[in-house]
């Protein structure tokens, strides 16, 4: 990570919340055209502190006239589950299924394109919003991706800020491309469109 997103939480808060009120990152500008999607990076091991932080930010800016939709993922795929009727179905076989086959059944009844990005577009129509926060992408993952999330979320969540809570590494190069990397381990693909937050000036 770089300094910015080594420096101790506090000080990242200040960061962030200077950054989030700014008018450039309002107004989403020197983007170059690009979705306005930013990549707010921390180690996983700071996952609790960094939910907490994600909660001030939206409390603060919220206190600043800048309302935030707050989405946890791993909340709306409980409720996507047991709007379903399947929950208790799904608790059951957990434990008598193979991983590989309840993996496949919580990808298809959490299918990005038909499932979760209608939810999520529900969520962004019910209220009005200056910034969208996005956390929980630990706790969903292997069956929801990171990089399928954004791609997905391009053609819904493209006129205002979007901030994804990563617990891993995100590193944007001209020359090497992006990458993501859940727990500073795992590749979770590319993603080149997004901005790390702690990179943008403001």
């Amino acid at each position: 990570m770089d300094d910015l997103a080594k420096r101790p939480i506090p000080k990242r808060f200040e960061f962030l919340l200077a950054t989030m009120t700014s008018d450039r990152f309002l107004k989403m500008e020197g983007l170059g055209n690009e979705v306005p999607f930013f990549i707010c990076p921390y180690e996983a091991e700071e996952e609790l502190q960094m939910e907490r932080v994600a909660k001030q930010l939206r409390d603060a800016l919220a206190n600043q006239g800048h309302p935030v939709l707050l989405i946890d993922l791993y909340e709306l795929s409980i409720a996507l589950i047991k709007a379903r009727g399947i929950w208790e179905d799904t608790l059951a076989v957990e434990a008598s299924t193979p991983k590989d086959q309840f993996l496949e059944h919580l990808q298809s009844v959490l299918d990005s394109e038909h499932h979760l990005i209608p939810a999520i577009r529900d969520k962004l129509s019910e209220k009005k919003y200056d910034v969208l926060f996005l956390v929980g992408v630990g706790a969903v993952y292997p069956y929801i991706r990171s990089h399928t999330i954004l791609n997905n979320l391009q053609s819904t969540a493209k006129d205002l800020p979007t901030v994804l809570f990563f617990p891993g590494e995100y590193k944007r190069s001209s020359l090497e491309g992006s990458s993501l990397n859940l727990f500073g381990r795992l590749s979770d693909d590319n993603y080149y469109r997004a901005f790390n937050i702690y990179q943008f000036q403001s």
